[in-house]
């Protein structure tokens, strides 16, 4: 154990789930895309009412960009900050309160009138917040600088919360908070996918004897992340207009410059590596969409939603059956029912815009996007829930 602050180590007692951070949160995003989303469709469907006075299109607003995301990237954190540091990640009982925590937010949420407003507020935004303490005093403690910058990401999700919460309490429409999580998230993917999808790709197509690999980390890597976060702090203050059409135009195609330069398409018979790019590509699609929101050539949802489901829904959904594989000491190949939750998830993702292009069907489209979302996460639940639940795979001599 550390000394002082929260206690450290993999837990060699206790259940299997609490071992390490990546297993309790996997589950629970993966259980909670789905309970979410079915809440959601009960909602449109049947009139179920959920988010009490604060009402049902805030609340799936919400727990779609703070609720389901936040558990994945704790789940992402916990496990990536001791690989970076050295240190002894946080497991066993204070792993428990963590998820305790991330889970009051949710269930408070869901019936905000039952404590009223103003508690429910502090109960659920305090997960973002604790979760950046934590990493800020790890990446502190274990002087590695350069991922400070993702720290900024978790603050900047954790602010929008804390202002979303705000503007519904005043009575306003929290639509920027929203477009500020969702740029946060995109930029997070940026720097991430920065790293994991070129090592990822060059890994695998070195040990097919592939000699023409990914770029390396370059300027127009640097240059492509700071075009997409201005432009994308512009579309969170002006929505619409020329100036964030015009940024986020030009952050689309200098982020489709740096995919091509990945080589994804040489890697296309790995569906595991694959899902990487096609998820990155949802996030390029998503840029020109937002640009063409601004423009008011598209409707504004159908760019929120492709961010939403393709790029950070695909994007999560492959970090998370990935890592749960590969930190379980399994092989790192993807079944045939994770193929077809990657699958689902980008079915989703293009079925969910296509309700602007379709207005006479709106809620037949917006029920199909749901239901595909839904049947993604219970395919992936039903491949990693025994995985994350049951012991690490000991490598046999």
């Amino acid at each position: 154990m550390a000394s002082g602050g929260i206690p450290r180590g993999v837990a060699q007692t206790g259940p299997a789930i609490l071992s390490y951070g990546f297993r309790p949160f996997f589950l629970a995003a993966g259980l909670w895309a789905i309970a979410a989303m079915a809440l959601w469709i009960a909602a449109l469907t049947y009139g179920l009412a959920i988010g009490g006075s604060l009402g049902a299109v805030h609340w799936h607003a919400h727990e779609m960009v703070f609720g389901y995301t936040s558990a994945v990237l704790a789940g992402f954190m916990l496990t990536a900050i001791p690989n970076w540091t050295g240190r002894l990640p946080v497991s066993g009982p204070p792993l428990l309160v963590l998820v305790l925590i991330w889970l009051a937010g949710r269930l408070v949420f869901l019936v905000p009138d039952l404590l009223g407003a103003g508690v429910s507020l502090i109960v659920e935004a305090a997960f973002l917040p604790a979760l950046a303490l934590i990493a800020l005093r790890e990446i502190v403690a274990g002087r590695n600088w350069k991922n400070l910058k993702i720290l900024g990401a978790i603050l900047a999700l954790a602010g929008a919360d804390i202002w979303f919460h705000v503007h519904l309490a005043g009575g306003g429409v929290p639509a920027a908070p929203l477009r500020l999580a969702i740029g946060a998230w995109v930029v997070l993917i940026m720097l991430v996918g920065g790293r994991i999808i070129p090592s990822f790709t060059r890994n695998w197509l070195a040990r097919q004897g592939s000699k023409n690999l990914p770029a390396a980390f370059g300027r127009l890597d640097q240059a492509a992340i700071l075009m997409a976060a201005i432009g994308l702090l512009a579309w969170t203050v002006w929505p619409e207009g020329p100036v964030t059409a015009v940024l986020c135009a030009a952050a689309a195609l200098i982020h489709a410059v740096r995919l091509v330069r990945w080589r994804g398409y040489a890697c296309l018979a790995e569906p595991i590596v694959a899902v990487l790019h096609v998820a990155y590509l949802m996030l390029v699609a998503g840029l020109a969409l937002v640009a063409a929101s601004a423009m008011g050539w598209l409707g504004y949802e159908a760019a929120i939603h492709l961010m939403l489901i393709g790029a950070i829904g695909g994007m999560t959904l492959a970090v998370m059956s990935r890592a749960a594989l590969g930190h379980t000491g399994r092989p790192i190949r993807a079944s045939r029912l994770t193929v077809l939750a990657y699958i689902l998830v980008f079915a989703a993702a293009i079925a969910r815009p296509l309700v602007d292009l379709a207005p006479q069907h709106h809620m037949t489209m917006l029920a199909a996007s749901g239901i595909l979302w839904v049947l993604a996460f219970s395919a992936f639940t039903w491949v990693y829930a025994p995985v994350l639940l049951s012991p690490r795979v000991r490598a046999s001599n």
